[in-house]
């Protein structure tokens, strides 16, 4: 179970408090509302509706789980920490009525200093340290030892030797590791080891939204180094960028979309989104995984990944506003599990469904699409018009035809083939090259 939304101090508790209120007022004033989402499409707009309702009441949710706790009902509190031990310890100070101060007199140390473990959720203190405050906030640790589980941080299953090599062959050519020219043993050592901090911290993505049948891939071990990797280059991104994803604040994704006609608007792209608080790394695909993009938090931050699997524009575009649904959809109904989408795939859940209409619609709005002589065209024109008339790509309109008609043979010249990957992927050979953060 993903932990949920925690307030751990009065300042937090104010913070939340005051964007409830400005949610409600989006919510209740059209004209507020209006001023947030000008120029987005009718059924964009309806999307960013209905998961501004469920953020109030996640927040909402939160709000009250603090505030009982801070009368002496932690039950909420201790359930939205599910078996984060860091977030019980946090819920257990709550509890007691103990301000981050009063912890920090009794253990001798800093308020920032306690200020910064629970911000981190105690993941970088000392085993002795946790114990000590685990002591002091009258938590008893316990473990079961009886039956221990064999490295329960991998895959229940064992990878055979030539997936080992596969995944270090991917690993060498695309920079994953410390030191390139080490050998295969400390080379697969290291991507083990990756990948166990990566879940021990993490967990798995316990659900690859890919279809109908959503599929259990906690022991996909492609998927978790690959995600392991992307989580490292976000992280990386973020210690240089610190900007917050703000629900309220959608008016930037027209602006995303017109990027679409300049020549290196996927570039532009990932530096617009980082602005408003979302990763943007693209990373190729571990041979015999089938992913286009995936959507996933990283401490409370959305980040996106992208395997440019197919090098084309349309594809790009789609993908990433695709992507991009998820997080202003889904952000409180999905996003910590994270979404692994094959875009292809004609068959799709309820919430994939939302993502490829929110994304069909931004690039291209329904009612401007049910009008246009593009939608029927055979030749080049009306479709050129269409796309300057919206300031996007043409590759976008010619996507959509070749996907509406199921002719992917259809205007292939015109899809912006092998216009991607070398925006991304400075080529250095072809054996190696850095993943792009």
């Amino acid at each position: 179970m993903p932990i949920g939304l925690i307030i751990t101090n009065e300042r937090q508790e104010r913070e939340v408090s005051a964007f409830i209120g400005q949610i409600t007022e989006a919510l209740s004033s059209e004209h507020v509302l209006q001023a947030m989402v000008e120029g987005l499409p009718p059924e964009v707009v309806e999307g960013v509706r209905r998961s501004l309702s469920l953020e109030r009441k996640e927040l909402a949710d939160s709000l009250l789980a603090y505030q009982r706790a801070q009368r002496g009902q932690a039950d909420d509190l201790r359930a939205r920490a599910a078996d984060d031990l860091g977030a019980l310890l946090v819920a257990a100070r709550v509890a007691r009525g103990w301000k981050q101060k009063e912890l920090a007199r009794r253990l001798f140390l800093p308020e920032q200093q306690v200020q910064r473990y629970e911000a981190e959720r105690y993941r970088s203190i000392s085993l002795a340290g946790l114990v000590r405050v685990a002591r002091t906030l009258g938590v008893r640790l316990s473990a079961d030892i009886s039956n221990p589980l064999q490295e329960p941080w991998l895959p229940s299953y064992e990878m055979t030797s030539i997936e080992l090599q596969k995944v270090l062959k991917h690993a060498r050519a695309h920079g994953w590791l410390d030191k390139p020219d080490q050998s295969d043993e400390s080379g697969i050592h290291q991507l083990r080891r990756t990948v166990a901090e990566h879940v021990g911290e993490y967990g798995t993505p316990s659900l690859l939204r890919t279809g109908l049948n959503v599929t259990d891939h906690t022991g996909d071990w492609l998927l978790l180094a690959w995600k392991a990797q992307v989580t490292r280059a976000a992280l990386s991104i973020l210690q240089r960028n610190r900007a917050r994803f703000r629900p309220l604040n959608v008016s930037w994704l027209r602006d995303l979309v017109r990027l679409s006609s300049l020549e290196d608007g996927p570039i532009r792209a990932r530096m617009l989104l980082i602005q408003h608080g979302i990763v943007l790394v693209t990373e190729p695909q571990i041979p015999g995984m089938k992913v286009d993009g995936a959507a996933f938090l990283v401490d409370e931050n959305p980040v996106i990944g992208m395997t440019l699997r197919l090098d084309s524009l349309d594809n790009f575009w789609f993908t990433l506003l695709h992507e991009v649904a998820h997080v202003i959809l889904h952000y409180r109904t999905g996003l910590a599990s994270g979404f692994f989408d094959d875009v292809d795939n004609p068959e799709i859940d309820e919430l994939e469904s939302e993502a490829n209409s929110f994304a069909g619609s931004m690039l291209i709005p329904e009612e401007i699409w049910k009008r246009s002589p593009a939608r029927i065209a055979k030749t080049v024109e009306p479709v050129e018009r269409l796309a300057k008339q919206l300031s996007i790509a043409p590759a976008i309109v010619f996507g959509r035809i070749r996907m509406e008609r199921q002719d992917y043979k259809l205007f292939s010249d015109r899809i912006g083939r092998g216009q991607v990957r070398r925006q991304f992927f400075p080529i250095i050979s072809e054996a190696s090259h850095e993943p792009s953060v």
